[in-house]
């Protein structure tokens, strides 16, 4: 059989949804490359993309129902997998109600298509729904408060920047597509700072690298502004366009730029600079999404659109912050959501499963989600679930989540789904295709709800073929050349709802079309601190930090081996070597760890790896507490305290 090269859009949690060329021999993907067409994937992919293929042959992959027996998990046909959820579906709601019912959906898998196993479950009940967002929630609250919207200009219009700010940014490791363009940015002449408490590659590309104390961004933000207004340098018709101007100037001048810089732990001229660059300008704020992983990670954004907006980038070309781009914006929706009669917050996810009565929530189902891996207070998560009376997970791979299941379902892997994708770091949408079939027991998510909606009885369920329910998807773009048949034609093609310039106008999108400023500053949060030890080191923040090696909690190659590992210091724990095995330990939990040492970091924290298995001892999110962010219901991953010491 000859070889083939066909195109699809990679749909895993990741802000560049790259388009990707899959080289088929014999009826098996072979390799994978960047599409060269595509004006951000450019040719190349990730470390983790482009080693798709471990997984998608690896061993932990789902090729058939499972059901759970009295010896455990076992091989099933679907006809007795879907009767047993169907059966229990219709039995919990005539027993308890839809709110005895609850979805989980995730960003396992961002297919827009995806959002119709939402529907289903609307319209079964309405059931218990999931509220909050854990990877961008306080974010995307703050610019929403602020700006009425959280997108983004044009990723390209960063050719117009003098000045780039990654601010908690590692695009090196989680927007690798985004380096090409800072560097050529740089190339031209513009300066790129990078503001981040953890030393990372994305220094190796940065013209200034500040390394601000852990949390205190809000601390260094408003030093900036105050900076800003002490030199006269604030837009002088600010006040045209936003609100709470005076309340915003007084929280600056509250403090000196002195006194905030030490805040901060930066340098006074550090700040200053920082601020006569805004001044300058045009300056383009680059959010990263950890920082707002915060008790106060809404106030944080909050303290940055403000800065944009005072310093006059907002609304100019090289300017602006952004945060997010808004992926689903091109795609109509498949129906209103309809409010259920219980909410599970997912940052509390665990104890809110736990506390829930009268009824009880005894049906759970799992959507393009690992929450035993990725929710914080993951023991928690896991003995809700395993309190659960009955708990499907539908999954490509056998996660730790998936092994608690009563009923394991394989859908395909993003080499075999068909869906639309929008993108979080630029304003592509592409399509997903099948560049080889699923194994013959696999199937797609789709298929799986138009069937089980037969079985219980929900006849207006959508019943239409995939290709048609993509066309629906796009019928609000489909007359201004990204139908179907475009995507199909072009591999991707800019979404026609997005402008070179978010704000145009010069006007936001608030209510009332103007600025809505911060007017106050949080304190920084109580946080609890883990026992004193002989031997152990001085409390240390954790940062629980995207690697290269993997997306989420699905690691390529030989994942962590026996242990994860924790970076640190040399001074954090004075005699100890480099890979020494450390307990490290929390007011919330403790695992074991291979030491890492780097003289880069700052001496006050502590770096393990995102995505480590729970069950193997090897999770950061078994250290966190449950924890919401101040807005949005985010959670608060990175407010948390650990020590370490040898074993």
């Amino acid at each position: 059989m000859p070889s083939s090269e066909t195109r699809t859009t990679c749909n895993r949690d990741c802000p560049d949804a790259c388009a990707i060329l899959a080289r088929v021999e014999d009826g098996a993907v072979t390799a994978l490359r960047g599409d060269p067409q595509h004006p951000v994937t450019n040719g190349f992919l990730c470390y983790r993309t482009s080693r798709f293929l471990e997984l998608q042959n690896g061993p932990t992959r789902l090729t058939q129902p499972l059901v759970r027996r009295d010896h455990g998990l076992e091989p099933a046909s679907w006809d007795e997998a879907l009767a047993r959820i169907a059966e229990q579906l219709l039995r919990v709601r005539t027993e308890s109600g839809p709110a005895a019912i609850f979805h989980y959906r995730s960003g396992g898998s961002l297919g827009i298509l995806k959002h119709l196993t939402d529907l289903f479950f609307d319209r079964f009940g309405p059931c218990a729904q999931k509220i909050g967002d854990i990877c961008s929630g306080a974010g995307e609250a703050a610019q929403q408060l602020d700006l009425g919207v959280s997108d983004s200009n044009d990723l390209f219009d960063l050719e117009n920047s003098r000045t780039i700010v990654l601010w908690g940014k590692n695009p090196a490791v989680s927007s690798v597509h985004l380096v090409p363009i800072l560097k050529a940015a740089r190339a031209r002449g513009a300066s790129v700072w990078l503001i981040d408490p953890v030393h990372h590659k994305s220094a190796a590309f940065a013209d200034c690298v500040l390394a601000p104390a852990p949390g205190r961004d809000l601390e260094l933000a408003l030093g900036v502004a105050a900076a800003l207004f002490e030199a006269g340098h604030s837009a002088p018709d600010a006040a045209e366009f936003c609100d709470d101007l005076p309340a915003y100037r007084a929280l600056a001048s509250s403090r000196s730029v002195a006194d905030w810089a030490g805040a901060a732990d930066v340098s006074e001229a550090a700040v200053r600079e920082l601020a006569e660059r805004f001044a300058s300008g045009p300056t383009a704020i680059l959010v990263g999404w950890g920082m707002q992983r915060r008790v106060r990670g809404g106030a944080i954004v909050r303290a940055l659109d403000a800065l944009a907006a005072v310093s006059g980038n907002l609304f100019r070309p090289g300017g602006g912050v952004s945060f997010y781009f808004a992926r689903r914006k091109a795609f109509r929706s498949f129906g209103p959501v309809i409010e259920g009669p219980r909410q599970i917050r997912e940052p509390l996810l665990g104890a809110d499963l736990l506390a829930a009565a009268d009824p009880p929530v005894r049906f759970v189902w799992v959507t393009a989600g690992n929450p035993v891996a990725m929710l914080p207070d993951s023991a928690t998560v896991q003995r809700a679930l395993e309190r659960t009376e009955f708990v499907v997970v539908a999954d490509c791979l056998r996660t730790e989540t998936a092994e608690l299941a009563d009923v394991v379902l394989p859908v395909p892997t993003l080499l075999e789904d068909s869906d639309l994708l929008g993108a979080y770091g630029h304003h592509w949408i592409g399509e997903s295709r099948p560049v080889v079939p699923a194994p013959p027991e696999v199937r797609h998510e789709v298929a799986i709800f138009q069937e089980l909606a037969r079985r219980v009885g929900l006849a207006d369920y959508p019943q239409e073929s995939v290709d048609d329910l993509k066309k629906a998807a796009l019928a609000n773009v489909a007359g201004q050349g990204a139908d179907l048949a475009s995507l199909r034609r072009h591999g991707a093609v800019r979404s026609p709802m997005a402008n070179p310039l978010l704000f145009p106008s010069g006007r936001v999108l608030t209510p009332n079309g103007r600025v809505q400023l911060l007017g106050e500053a949080p304190a920084p949060p109580d946080l609890e601190v883990p026992p004193a030890r002989a031997g152990a080191s001085e409390p240390l923040w954790l940062f629980s930090n995207s690697t290269e090696k993997r997306q989420a909690s699905q690691w390529v190659g030989k994942s962590l081996g026996e242990r994860t590992w924790i970076a640190v210091h040399p001074d954090v724990l004075p005699g100890a070597r480099a890979g020494d095995v450390v307990v490290v330990e929390s007011a919330h939990g403790r695992i074991e760890a291979e030491l890492r040492l780097d003289e880069r970091q700052r001496r006050d924290l502590a770096i393990l790896p995102k995505g480590g298995g729970f069950r193997a001892g090897q999770s950061a999110n078994a250290l966190i507490a449950a924890r919401a962010t101040d807005i949005g219901l985010g959670a608060a991953y990175l407010d948390c305290l650990v020590r370490i010491a040898l074993l």
